[in-house]
C-alpha cells in the first residue's frame, strides 16, 4: 500500500543510502555502503557555497564480512563532505570496525568505539545498516531461508527469520500458511 499523496510541497534535501554486497573469490564478502546529502539549492556553509546538487556528504564504508558475519576489514572514504581537510581524515578510525560481529553486540561495539567525536557521524550511522543488509545478502546464499523448500517437514531445524519481525512470528498467519510445521497456536486469552 502506497503513502498516502502529500500535500503541496518543494524537495529541499535528499539523503541516499545504498549498500551492495559482493561475493569474494577468496570466499569473504563484502558490504560497500555509501551515504549521500544533496541539497535543491545554493547553500553557504562555513568552508564555503555548495551549488544545488553538489554533494554535502559523499562517504563510503567497506567492511569484509566472513560466512559467520564477523568484520575482517573495515575502510572508509569520505569524498565529499562540508569541512575538507577536517571530516575526510576520520577514515582509517573504521578499521577499528575489525573484529566485531555484525550479528552479536555490533552497533553496542559501534557506538563505543566510533560514536560521537570518535568518528563520523554520517559513516557511523551508516555502518548502522550493514546487519540487515548482510542478512538479506546472505539469505539463501550463505544463509538457507528455505522458503518454498517443499521437503521442510523432513528438516531439523527452525528457518531462522521466524520471529524475527511482526509478519513472521510464530503466532502469526503467515507462519500458519507457509510454514505451517513451526506454527505456534497463541495462546488462549
Amino acid at each position: 500500500m502506497p503513502l498516502s499523496p502529500p500535500v503541496a510541497r518543494v524537495l529541499r534535501h535528499t539523503r541516499a543510502i545504498q549498500v551492495e554486497a559482493f561475493k569474494r573469490d577468496d570466499g569473504l564478502w563484502d558490504l560497500d555502503a555509501r551515504i549521500t546529502d544533496i541539497k535543491d539549492k545554493e547553500v553557504t556553509l562555513a568552508s564555503g557555497v555548495r551549488e544545488a546538487g553538489t554533494p554535502l556528504h559523499d562517504l563510503r564504508l567497506r567492511i569484509t564480512i566472513d560466512l559467520n558475519l564477523n568484520i575482517v576489514d573495515a575502510e572508509a572514504a569520505s569524498d565529499a563532505v562540508p569541512y575538507p581537510g577536517y571530516c575526510d581524515v576520520i577514515g582509517p578510525a573504521y578499521k577499528q570496525l575489525v573484529g566485531l560481529c555484525l550479528m552479536k553486540g555490533f552497533r553496542a561495539g559501534l557506538k563505543e568505539r566510533l560514536s560521537g567525536v570518535l568518528g563520523c557521524t554520517h559513516l557511523t550511522e551508516l555502518a548502522q545498516v550493514l546487519p540487515t543488509a548482510a542478512i538479506q545478502a546472505y539469505a539463501n546464499d550463505v544463509i538457507k531461508t528455505r522458503d518454498g523448500d517443499s521437503d521442510d517437514d523432513l528438516l531439523p531445524n527452525r528457518p531462522f527469520q521466524i520471529d524475527k519481525c511482526h509478519g513472521l512470528r510464530a503466532d502469526g498467519p503467515a507462519v500458519e500458511k507457509y510454514y505451517p510445521r513451526w506454527y505456534v497456536k497463541p495462546a488462549a486469552n
